[in-house]
């Protein structure tokens, strides 16, 4: 038994037995009590930190429904009804984009792999397509783009260039389809680097330019710059 433990156990037994009781001040009995109740033979079965920890959380998430229930119309039904809504429209929202796991950039380079002929790109394309694979097809109907400039000298071969890059340059040869070049390599990097996902839509009008492209006959100007006429 604690010291403090023995006094209280001894005043109570002075009490009962007859025997008057010792008059001690009210701040010693507080303090005897204090260090009585601080024995950890006390405390054995307390929850611990992370425990208390977790039911005060709880307790605050409660708290926190309870008021929204309170001042939302229709109490806790019309509150689950809101709860409902905002999880509908964020998987909405999360079909809609794709997953957002990566952040849209322009730094990827348009070829990954071994190099291949614009025929063959256009070959995986066109397969990727009838198996719709939007995103494989829009791939692969831009890099069929880039090649076939590279093919036809309007575009020098360099590793490591980027969808934009290439639409840039080629937009410089071929004027008259810049902003569709632009427009296809904003949509090879939202696939390839921005997590969205493609559409049928967007692979026809890879390839509609890549068609249109291939009858483009540049022409050679005084400044020794092939333009398309």
């Amino acid at each position: 038994m604690s010291e403090a433990g023995g006094f209280i156990t001894a005043r109570l037994l002075n009490g009962t037995s007859g025997t008057p009781p010792v008059d001690i001040g009210r701040e010693p009995a507080r303090e005897a009590a204090r260090r009585e109740l601080s024995d950890p033979a006390y405390h054995q079965n307390d929850p611990s930190l992370l425990q208390r920890g977790l039911n005060k959380f709880w307790d605050w998430v409660g708290s926190l429904f309870d008021s929204a229930s309170v001042a939302t119309p229709g109490g806790p039904l019309g509150l689950i009804v809101i709860v409902v809504a905002v999880i509908a429209l964020i998987a909405a929202l999360w079909w809609r984009l794709g997953t957002p796991h990566r952040a849209a950039t322009s730094g990827g380079t348009v070829f990954d792999d071994r190099p291949r002929s614009a025929a063959e790109h256009r070959t995986a394309a066109a397969a990727h397509a009838a198996a719709r694979r939007w995103n494989e097809a829009v791939q692969e109907q831009m890099r069929a783009i880039v090649r076939a400039l590279e093919e036809r000298a309007l575009l020098d071969p360099r590793p490591g260039r980027t969808a934009d890059e290439a639409a840039a340059e080629a937009g410089r040869t071929l004027p008259g389809h810049a902003d569709r070049l632009h427009a296809a390599a904003r949509a090879f990097d939202d696939v390839t680097y921005g997590g969205r996902t493609a559409d049928e839509p967007t692979y026809i009008r890879l390839r509609d330019l890549d068609r249109d492209l291939e009858r483009t006959k540049p022409a050679l100007t005084d400044a020794n710059h092939l333009v398309a006429p």
